[in-house]
């Protein structure tokens, strides 16, 4: 039984992996293959396409790489169709999934996108093309089933994978161990990793017992790590590849690009400055689709401004500096707790819920 797949970015191989090993561990017969990263080979999968090569991010990042993603796409469709593939499942990445979800629909191939895109936010009028393209959607917030339920499409609450995997910290000495995490694809590193660094050196200025780490994702290359070398050459930073959650469960304060990483911090129980900084062109189009008060995901969740976020012009040093001083010199206790509070919410047994799904569709 062949189970297509595909996930372009490493939050989704993260997220993927724990679903490819929980439908494995159901059925031994299963073969998933696809647009995988490392993290989903090791749960099993067989990569066919190599997934780093297509993680951009922001309108403009993507026109540079379009030929190749549109060639890429075709290639996959043309490939599940002849391969007879039962079920696809696309992991995040709606832009780029719902087209190929669409196209194996057509062809009679039952399709599941895992991870709502976040249609509560912006562009909710992609509601119809979910519609179009999707048998199943698999929501890891509560609030989106209320969504898809109200438009008439399928949907599930399966929890989220990281709150099942990730358990808030409990008994931490306060301290002022700052972790820097400028993010995963290469565009963001550039735009968000000299503010960071700008920042780093005001945080320091006011305050010498501070110090400082920065964890790079795990398939950072050597032309982007060469370039980070040299832009923290002479700062008193440790730097490490692939290990962030181990430095976060040992900080007091993270400085984080907008995404999966600021739920992962909230709900390990760590206080964060939240950034977010797209090309001029992206920022521009994003703005005008964008419905949600919030971008990022504690805050998203919440319904409140519970972390700093500091977007576009404001991701600058001088304001990550402000914003990180007042979190180290205050007590954090009633933001842990909402952080705890969150970690209740989203807790589930999600993977194996996912995985009978995933299965009863194949069979229904």
């Amino acid at each position: 039984m062949k189970i297509a797949i595909s996930s372009t970015e490493t939050s989704g191989d993260l997220l993927g992996s724990d679903l490819v090993a929980a439908l494995m561990k159901q059925n031994r017969a299963i073969q998933i293959e696809g647009l995988v990263g490392e993290k989903m080979q090791s749960a099993g999968a067989v990569q066919l396409w190599e997934q780093k090569r297509v993680n951009v991010m922001g309108f403009s990042e993507v026109l540079t790489k379009l030929v190749f993603l549109l060639r890429l796409r075709r290639t996959m469709i043309d490939y599940f169709i002849k391969s007879q593939v039962k079920i696809f499942i696309g992991v995040d990445a709606p832009d780029f999934n719902f087209k190929i979800e669409k196209k194996l629909k057509q062809h009679g191939i039952k399709t599941i996108h895992f991870i709502s895109p976040s249609l509560w936010a912006w562009r909710q009028r992609r509601i119809k093309k979910i519609k179009q393209s999707t048998d199943l959607v698999l929501c890891v917030f509560p609030f989106e089933v209320d969504f898809y339920q109200k438009n008439q499409q399928k949907a599930l609450f399966i929890g989220h994978p990281l709150a099942r995997s990730i358990t808030p910290r409990k008994k931490h000495l306060p301290g002022k161990n700052i972790l820097l995490m400028p993010g995963s694809r290469e565009g963001e590193v550039r735009r968000l990793l000299p503010e960071m660094l700008s920042a780093m050196r005001l945080i320091a200025k006011q305050d010498s017992q501070t110090s400082f780490h920065l964890a790079l994702a795990a398939d950072v290359d050597n032309k982007l790590h060469s370039w980070i070398i040299q832009q923290t050459q002479d700062l008193p930073i440790d730097i490490s590849i692939g290990d962030a959650p181990h430095h976060m469960i040992k900080s007091d304060l993270v400085l984080v690009a907008s995404g999966t990483a600021t739920l992962e911090a909230a709900l390990v129980g760590v206080p964060m400055v939240v950034v977010y900084k797209l090309s001029a062109l992206s920022y521009w189009i994003a703005s005008g689709l964008l419905k949600s008060p919030y971008i990022s995901l504690p805050n998203v969740i919440s319904g409140k401004a519970l972390v700093p976020e500091l977007i576009q012009n404001d991701a600058n040093g001088n304001n990550i500096a402000k914003q990180a001083m007042q979190i180290l010199n205050r007590d954090n206790t009633d933001l842990i707790k909402e952080f705890n509070a969150i970690h209740a919410q989203l807790k589930y047994n999600s993977d194996d819920v996912a995985a009978r799904a995933i299965l009863a569709l194949i069979d229904a």
